[in-house]
């Protein structure tokens, strides 16, 4: 009887760590969706002639992909997990991205998530949820 009790328990805890770790990918998503839009925003009004007069930091700061080129920020060796969604990534995989993430200055980090998503490369949770936190800190700037 213990043991049947023990393995439910079990079982309710694993389904709350599984809709835990959903809904916090869900605000994530909600959260590059909303930079997003606030990005098409800024290009908006940079046609419109709106923009702040700081074309260059209006462009780094916007997470769009506003430019048919890619621009690789020293980090090419990245390209080999294009296609690979971010949680099937080995320790080593991960750690290699995070390694060029930190080595970023921070005004770099808007176009180097550009550059990565040009490139179909998924950033690991943890990156991306620091990534979404520098830009949105340096827009209030």
């Amino acid at each position: 009887m213990i043991p049947l009790i023990l393995f439910v328990c079990l079982g309710i805890v694993i389904l709350f760590i599984f809709e835990y770790r959903a809904r916090k990918e869900k605000m994530d998503e909600e959260a590059l969706r909303k930079l997003a839009e606030e990005a098409a925003e800024l290009q908006r009004q940079n046609e419109e002639g709106e923009c702040c007069g700081e074309h260059l930091v209006c462009e780094r700061e916007t997470l769009l992909q506003t430019q048919a080129e890619i621009v690789y920020y020293d980090d090419e060796e990245l390209d080999v997990l294009a296609g690979i969604e971010a949680q099937n990534y080995t320790l080593e995989q991960a750690e290699q991205i995070r390694e060029v993430f930190h080595s970023l200055k921070e005004y770099d980090v808007a176009g180097w998530v550009r550059s990565m998503q040009m490139r179909n490369i998924q950033l690991p949770m943890d990156v991306r949820e620091e990534a979404l936190l520098i830009v949105v800190e340096r827009r209030s700037r």
